[in-house]
């Protein structure tokens, strides 16, 4: 994984900085989530590491199922992948690309587990209460798990708050045997 990291990270910067520059982040990102589904799937897996296949061919099964959702610089960023056999990095390169969007937008992730549906009002007062305690944009996204029994827990990057019965539970039960 880290040697991944290593050989995608160039390859965003890159990407990022080309997209900030043409104002085009929101496009970007779109362009190569999409070619990541594409490298996701299995068929493209098995051509992927087919020596038989040129990095040319594989540049054009990604044009051609991409079709107009790629713009001449995606399609030569997807070509030079291709050439430097890094299309089976995608998916890492997308994963650092949204971090540099999300850190240049000062916005995060948060999802959000909660026991039961929480309604609009309280969905909007956690929204503006994150926004406070993070200072930066919060994108929600909510699950429900009715395992939690109630309370919530809050992910953002590697940050957890456990809030729920059940965490709280766990850990009356851990000072209670310690």
């Amino acid at each position: 994984m880290a040697e991944l990291t290593t050989i995608a990270r160039p390859y965003a910067k890159a990407a990022f900085e080309h997209a900030l520059a043409g104002n085009a982040l929101t496009q970007w990102s779109g362009m190569l989530q999409l070619a990541a589904v594409i490298a996701a799937d299995s068929g493209v897996q098995a051509l992927l590491g087919n020596p038989r296949i040129s990095s040319s061919q594989l540049a054009e099964l990604f044009h051609d199922v991409g079709g107009a959702s790629f713009d001449e610089h995606g399609k030569n960023f997807l070509s030079l992948l291709a050439d430097n056999n890094r299309l089976n990095a995608i998916s890492e390169i997308v994963a650092l690309f949204e971090v540099m969007k999300a850190e240049h937008e000062k916005s995060v992730d948060v999802r959000v587990t909660a026991a039961a549906e929480l309604n609009a009002d309280l969905k909007a007062k956690l929204a503006a209460k994150l926004e406070a305690k993070l200072a930066r944009k919060v994108n929600l996204s909510y699950d429900i798990n009715p395992s939690l029994l109630g309370g919530l827990i809050i992910r953002a990057g590697d940050m957890v708050i456990d809030g729920s019965v059940r965490g709280k539970l766990g850990e009356l039960g851990d000072a209670l045997r310690a």
